[in-house]
């Protein structure tokens, strides 16, 4: 069973509260109910209405919004309602009772070079996966549909997938010039039948075992997690505009080196060593001071 959790996040408007989940919860289309009687395919929107301050629910491919009356604030109610709506999920209650469309999804993908020639970013116009996955061969991706298709053909060699795009590193046999038509209209096929790019069973095995410190902040040191910071804020749009990604590993007080690892187009790049030397080692120094020295790349 899929264990969801909640992310709270704000919108342009004051009165409604974004509810981001882990996992997709629902396919087809996007739904709006003003009250009790309009949710009436909607047993979680029914019983958020017997809230009194609910106006509206959104519900929507990974999140759910809500509008609220006046008649409270958000900080006073927020962390309940987040609670209610995990606790609601876990137990395996529906969202939505949806009606399987035969229709396909309105999806666009497009493919963009990135500064590793061996690798190209194909962009999608919608939310693919809830965070980073990469996988080096075909076993790594028993739990990715799409990887699996992806590895059939003999000239890709790894896949990784962020929020809305796929990262595809090829062999030297196939020139882009020849697969990226095939390539793009697979994934927008894959896409637009609704499908599942990773299964919610791959679970603990995210970035396939790849485990970093950086997803257990709380057990850290507070130069690591000043490290993180900087690399979330400074270094990860970078790099996942062209196509990859980056990950804290370690810090090794003694040496002052940063370990990390770098996936999809920045795994491997010609250009990642003096990215990683001119760009993000120095930005780590600068910002850092004698607390950080060298910045070392594990794989590659």
């Amino acid at each position: 069973m899929k264990e969801y959790s909640i992310t709270v996040a704000t919108t342009n408007n004051p009165a409604i509260l974004k509810f981001e989940t882990n996992h997709q919860l629902v396919k087809f289309k996007n739904y709006e109910f003003k009250n009790i009687d309009e949710a009436k395919i909607s047993p979680l929107a029914q019983q958020l209405f017997y809230l009194p301050f609910i106006k509206t629910v959104y519900i929507s491919g990974n999140f759910i919004a809500l509008e609220r009356f006046d008649i409270v604030t958000w900080d006073d109610v927020k962390d309940e309602v987040a609670q209610q709506l995990v606790e609601y999920l876990n137990a395996g209650e529906p969202v939505v009772v949806e009606e399987k469309s035969t229709d396909k999804l309105p999806v666009t993908v497009y493919a963009e070079v990135t500064p590793n020639p061996s690798v190209m970013k194909f962009v999608a116009n919608k939310r693919i996966v809830p965070s980073a996955f990469e996988f080096k061969n075909i076993d790594e991706a028993k739990y990715s549909e799409l990887a699996k298709q992806l590895f059939q053909l003999p000239f890709v060699k790894e896949v990784f997938f962020d929020v809305n795009y796929v990262s595809i590193s090829k062999f030297d046999v196939a020139d882009w010039d020849d697969v990226t038509m095939q390539l793009r209209e697979m994934i927008r096929d894959f896409l637009a039948n609704g499908k599942e790019v990773v299964s919610p069973n791959l679970g603990l095995q995210k970035n396939n075992g790849n485990t970093t410190t950086e997803q257990n902040n709380e057990d850290l040191d507070d130069t690591s997690k000043e490290i993180i910071a900087i690399l979330e804020e400074y270094v990860k749009p970078a790099v996942a505009s062209d196509g990859g990604n980056i990950l804290f590993k370690s810090y090794e007080e003694e040496s002052k080196t940063v370990n990390v690892i770098l996936q999809g187009a920045c795994s491997g790049c010609p250009s990642s060593t003096f990215t990683l030397k001119n760009g993000i080692e120095t930005m780590l120094r600068n910002m850092m001071g004698d607390r950080v020295q060298e910045v070392v790349a594990l794989n590659g």
